[in-house]
């Protein structure tokens, strides 16, 4: 093993991110040399503070014909082939099977590692998207994912079991962990001490928040006093308030926009009952993990891994997928049930701390670093970095007409149709 050796880091990933910049801070507080390249540059603190290295991609046309697809991959190649021999890093990684993914297969570089995170293989047509990020996957010398269920879907598109490790994203539970409501919030929000319901997940098709909506009016038959506060952002917003006007509920409903991970311990232990609608996940959702971890009661869909954290009617509730009547029973039940919702929240705080902590799971990958970096450590120093016609299988001409192809194949090639 490395033991007490630096590594030096290189991530291809959507720096904007929290997931990537969490992950990324780890390692660059544990004192390792780390780089992300990207094509988004946040303005955050996740970045902007200590050791992390964030290089910039440009696309020069607009994804328009396809003309500016090739043209914009042979740019976006030459770019991060360059920062790569600049970097010499000791891992590069890529996080999402889509187009970041690609272009580190496209390298040639050794170790390669991807992160799946879910919808990324799960969502996908099956068409040249899928051959693509097949491709990815079966160039990676590693695999990481968030769950076990989809650990079958990554070995169907190619790559062997011996490659596959389970890494959680985990939860900081020194940051998200039980605190007392902030009436200064509640105030804020004008939920004062109502019986309050938060969402936080992206107003996108994918998160089915229409369901939430949809339980309100039949909660509300209950505990007319209730409140539903609905993070995130995202393509349906609009169609989401239009539907909370023609249901009557505009005064029970709260959007608040996007909450940066700073504010969400605040908001979350202010709330009582949190609440998951999505169609799909990889294994249990970070924020679902958070709100477990603040000491919340969750009612979850059944997909994924949600069964295996989620045990229904011990720590919180599974319902049907698209169900607004089961959801709405649910809900109604908790927030009656004050002794039940403590109870609950108890099983989840300890069951986070126990299996999906940040620290813990980012200890687990370092390691996964050290040992994929000791294995290629006896190879030519030069042919590790060095993006060479031997290592990519035909020379820099085969690379570039892979590299058109794969690029013609991934329609819609935009990393904000694929990262987020």
């Amino acid at each position: 093993m490395m033991g007490e050796k630096k590594m030096r880091l290189c991530y291809l990933a959507d720096a904007e991110s929290i997931h990537v910049q969490r992950w990324a801070r780890y390692f660059a507080d544990s004192g390792h040399d780390v780089h992300i390249i990207s094509y988004r540059s946040p303005n955050n603190y996740l970045i902007q503070s200590g050791s992390l290295n964030l290089h910039v991609i440009r696309r020069i046309l607009p994804h328009i014909k396809v003309v500016s697809i090739v043209v914009n991959g042979l740019s976006v190649f030459a770019q991060v082939r360059m920062l790569i021999r600049e970097i010499r890093p000791d891992i590069l990684h890529a996080h999402s099977a889509g187009d970041y993914a690609l272009i580190g297969a496209l390298m040639g570089f050794h170790p390669f590692v991807v992160t799946v995170w879910g919808s990324d293989i799960l969502k996908i047509p099956k068409n040249r998207t899928l051959r693509t990020r097949s491709y990815a996957l079966k160039k990676a010398d590693l695999v990481t994912c968030d769950g076990e269920h989809i650990m079958q879907p990554i070995e169907q598109m190619g790559v062997t079991p011996q490659k596959i490790r389970l890494i959680y994203f985990g939860v900081d539970t020194t940051k998200f962990s039980p605190a007392r409501k902030s009436e200064n919030l509640r105030a804020e929000l004008g939920i004062y001490d109502s019986p309050t319901v938060v969402s936080l997940r992206n107003l996108e098709p994918l998160y089915d928040v229409k369901s939430l909506i949809e339980s309100v009016p039949l909660v509300l038959k209950e505990i007319p006093e209730s409140q539903f506060v609905i993070a995130g952002r995202g393509s349906e917003e609009r169609r989401l308030r239009e539907l909370v006007k023609s249901l009557g509920v505009s005064k029970s409903v709260k959007f608040v926009g996007f909450i940066p991970n700073d504010q969400l311990p605040q908001y979350l232990t202010s709330m009582d009952v949190y609440v998951s609608t999505s169609l799909s996940d990889a294994g249990i959702a970070v924020s679902t993990a958070e709100a477990m971890a603040c000491g919340l009661p969750v009612i979850v869909t059944d997909f994924g891994d949600n069964r295996k954290w989620v045990k229904d009617g011990v720590n919180g509730f599974v319902i049907p997928l698209r169900d607004p009547d089961s959801l709405a029973e649910k809900i109604v039940y908790l927030l009656k049930k004050e002794n039940v919702r403590a109870r609950f929240g108890k099983i989840n705080r300890k069951m986070v701390e126990e299996k999906y902590n940040y620290h813990k799971e980012m200890k687990k990958m370092e390691s996964v670093y050290e040992e994929s970096a000791e294995m290629h450590a006896n190879e030519d120093a030069d042919n590790m970095i060095r993006i060479s016609s031997r290592r990519t299988e035909g020379g820099r001409r085969g690379v570039i007409s892979r590299m058109s192809q794969c690029f013609f194949w991934f329609e819609g090639i935009s990393h904000q149709n694929v990262l987020r």
